[in-house]
């Protein structure tokens, strides 16, 4: 078995709805993260709560679309709302729901640790290494080239460069702008990813 398959029901719920609402693109994004997440978590010998974890990774951009883009809050916290509303549903209790919307919030940042929180520090992983490229060469060649053949990137890149630069023309103190600011679209652009 894969370790980007997840087959719960909070993880098939997770699955639904992101398939619903992001584009292929963004929702092979999602699953990569988790998937390069969780594949890091098993080389590094990290526990941690693989549900919670699945979720969060698979609605963590739902923000970026267009039913759940705010006009006032960051994509990010956004995105923990959709998930608070989401786990709701699933029946998870208040503090996990917190959870989840926490990770994807703290997913923005890339100085929490394991230590600190081991699924927001995944998810960050996850999302680096699949954005920008970020410890790419860290992973097994064959682990990456199967789940690019299975979750294909379809213009990923240049897509997701788009979303966070019109984020960051609307909302010029959030995060997305400081990686646009930082030279996000030069790292996406020169993603390993990109040519596997």
């Amino acid at each position: 078995m894969n370790t980007w398959t997840h087959d719960t029901a909070s993880g098939r719920a997770a699955l639904e709805i992101a398939s619903e609402y992001a584009d292929p693109a963004l929702l092979n994004h999602s699953v990569r993260s988790y998937a390069f997440g969780a594949e890091y978590a098993a080389r590094h010998g990290l526990a941690y709560d693989e549900d919670l974890f699945y979720v969060s990774a698979l609605v963590h951009d739902l923000g970026l679309t267009a039913p759940f883009d705010s006009h006032t809050l960051p994509f990010e916290e956004a995105g923990g709302h959709v998930a608070r509303v989401l786990t709701a549903g699933l029946g998870w209790p208040a503090e996990r729901r917190a959870r989840a919307e926490e990770i994807i919030v703290l997913h923005m940042r890339d100085d929490v640790t394991a230590a600190e929180d081991v699924e927001s520090h995944l998810l960050q992983v996850g999302t680096s290494a699949d954005v920008s490229g970020l410890r790419v060469g860290e992973f097994d060649r064959g682990f990456v080239r199967e789940l690019l053949a299975e979750h294909p990137r379809l213009g990923f890149g240049k897509a997701f460069t788009a979303l966070f630069e019109e984020q960051a023309a609307r909302k010029p103190g959030c995060a997305a702008a400081g990686w646009v600011a930082s030279g996000g679209a030069g790292r996406a652009g020169s993603n390993p990813l990109d040519r596997m």
